[in-house]
């Protein structure tokens, strides 16, 4: 069993690898589920939870984490959906997000420009010269917000276990190749390897709930799990914010203990006035 992740560029034959994976080996293929999800378990709008995945960010996002607690949503969103295995993830920094996981096989698809500009002519009914822009609208805003949020070129070979070139092999074939390397040693669960998962899942549900809290005006909460002990650490506006987050934490189901090192920085409050999510 494994937690397969397809990263692609706009129009690269993605999503067509990931649910032929997923029909091969009996997984679940989700993308957009998780975007339902986040939204349906912390009442954020799925709209702008798609936005802050897609779009590259301006300059008000770099100065502000709205993004950033967005993702931390979707990140637990995610967690929750695959943390039992025999799933394919074809949504965004699937790798990133579960980084870490060491059952999780990480699959970058590429291909060449010419297949991905006819794709989108014939999928979006553009012109060519509106799928040749398109293609690169979409990859430099991917390539923006990774380093944004991640701090890395989502481009680069050591992210990823596999990559497969669908121009060579072909969707069909890059499946079988897919499949094979899903049933190797290095990809199975074992009980460590569930062990961190299940710690990154119960950390992001914590985390996400504080995010998701209006009473909090955090710029910044940090949270780390390891068998039901939760750690949290940060800096909010106000005290009675250090309070609620220990309520918060605590009162997730999984969470055994909580040690907090948050701190109130009222001056912070006072300058910025209320965290607007």
């Amino acid at each position: 069993m494994a937690i397969i992740t397809i990263s692609r560029g706009t129009f690269s034959g993605g999503a067509d690898l990931a649910k032929c994976v997923a029909d091969r080996l009996g997984y679940a293929c989700i993308a957009r589920e998780v975007l339902v999800e986040a939204a349906e378990d912390y009442g954020a709008d799925e709209g702008r939870l798609h936005k802050a995945l897609v779009e590259r960010p301006g300059l008000l996002e770099r100065l502000t984490s709205d993004r950033a607690h967005y993702i931390a949503l979707v990140q637990a969103a995610l967690c929750k959906l695959v943390k039992n295995d025999n799933v394919v993830y074809h949504g965004h920094a699937g790798h990133l997000l579960l980084r870490g996981v060491p059952h999780v096989l990480r699959v970058r698809v590429i291909a060449n420009p010419e297949l991905r500009v006819r794709s989108a002519m014939y999928r979006e009914g553009l012109t060519r010269t509106q799928a040749i822009e398109h293609v690169a609208r979409m990859d430099k805003a991917r390539a923006k917000w990774t380093r944004f949020l991640y701090h890395v070129d989502w481009q680069a070979p050591s992210l990823y276990d596999l990559v497969v070139n669908v121009d060579v092999s072909g969707v069909s074939s890059a499946c079988r190749i897919v499949c094979a390397a899903a049933g190797v040693d290095e990809f199975r669960t074992t009980r460590e390897s569930q062990r961190v998962m299940d710690d990154l899942a119960l950390s992001t549900e914590v985390k996400a709930r504080i995010v998701a809290d209006e009473s909090i005006t955090s710029p910044g909460v940090d949270v780390a799990a390891s068998d039901g002990l939760v750690s949290v650490s940060g800096t909010v506006g106000l005290p009675e914010e250090v309070v609620r987050i220990g309520e918060i934490a605590r009162n997730t189901p999984g969470v055994r203990e909580v040690t907090s090192t948050v701190r109130a920085e009222t001056h912070w409050a006072l300058a910025q006035g209320r965290y607007i999510r």
